[in-house]
């Protein structure tokens, strides 16, 4: 049950409370005293009596005294007495007698492996949080479990047919051996009969080309996407090869967001948004004739000054 404002206020009164770090090192300590109330109150379940009130109790085993355990928790490291029993029959389920760390600091160390921290990175900001000393090679094992889920995820079965795909790629710098490396990332994203988006497939690689792309095509081939009704991509060269090699039934659409930028280095910043306003009627028409017409009045209007930008549209009709 939370605490009151009223209690609150006294126990901000009775420990002096005035920065952040003094709420902190109340909450250590007490964390700690919480689990030590709740070991002991295990052991007097396991022995049938609570201390002192052994009374009736028919049982030859009894308290023995403590075992101090360093423990690594959200709060920092932290030493506790361990109840023991005379027989040896007790075990904490609360913390497991080979337990330490008691934080959950391994989803800690992944989720910030995820947001693209280096292990070095990672041992400082664990260290500076928690107060906890965790070497490089600690944080490199800890985040090499993902990695058999990684491709699983990579390799898992996908649907026999998906209405729409949409393929494309994210350009991204890393540092790598002290140099900083361009990278793409390729991602597929796939429309389910249903309706619902899915990624399927995300694959890291030098650079953007289509031989990749065809590569990648072949791998949903291989995982059970046995026919795409439509792609959407970018203007890469080779791309619409590498479709029809693998799905040669398939249609290709230009991405509209693509043609846009395409057209847009044509066109002058002062006059970018009248002109991408005045697209929308060619891409949202309701048929491809309305499409022509309305293309053909942008062309009208800005044909002369801007004549790649507009040929753009034409030639990827």
């Amino acid at each position: 049950m939370p605490a009151t404002k009223e209690q609150i206020r006294q126990i901000i009164a009775d420990n002096d409370l005035n920065s952040v770090a003094d709420v902190y090192s109340l909450l250590k300590d007490s964390f700690k005293d919480i689990l030590q109330e709740l070991m002991g109150a295990e052991l007097d379940a396991s022995l049938g009596y609570e201390k002192n009130q052994k009374g009736d109790v028919s049982t030859s085993n009894k308290r023995n005294g403590h075992s101090p355990k360093t423990l690594k928790s959200q709060y920092g490291e932290f030493q506790i007495n361990v109840p023991r029993d005379r027989e040896g029959e007790f075990g904490p389920k609360l913390i497991p007698k080979y337990q330490r760390d008691i934080s959950g600091i391994e989803e800690k160390v992944i989720s910030l492996y995820a947001r693209g921290m280096s292990t070095r990175d990672i041992h400082d900001q664990i260290q500076e949080l928690y107060g906890m000393e965790l070497s490089a090679e600690m944080v490199s094992k800890i985040t090499d479990r993902i990695l058999p889920e990684i491709k699983e995820w990579q390799s898992r079965p996908l649907n026999a047919v998906y209405p729409f795909v949409f393929m494309d790629c994210i350009h991204y710098k890393v540092r790598e051996d002290g140099r900083i490396l361009n990278r793409a990332a390729y991602i597929v994203l796939g429309i389910t009969v249903e309706g619902y988006k899915d990624i399927l497939s995300i694959t890291v690689g030098a650079n953007e080309s289509s031989k990749f792309w065809l590569g990648m095509l072949n791998d949903l081939k291989n995982r059970g996407a046995e026919d795409v009704l439509f792609f959407c991509v970018d203007g890469l060269a080779g791309f619409k090869e590498a479709i029809e090699a693998v799905y040669p039934d398939a249609k290709i659409q230009r991405c509209v967001i693509h043609m846009l930028r395409n057209s847009f280095k044509y066109v002058n910043y002062s006059d970018l948004k009248k002109f991408s306003s005045d697209f929308k009627s060619v891409y949202n028409a309701p048929n491809e004739s309305a499409a022509r017409s309305e293309l053909e009045k942008i062309k009208e209007k800005w044909g002369r000054k801007y004549p790649y930008a507009i040929s753009n549209w034409e030639n990827n009709w």
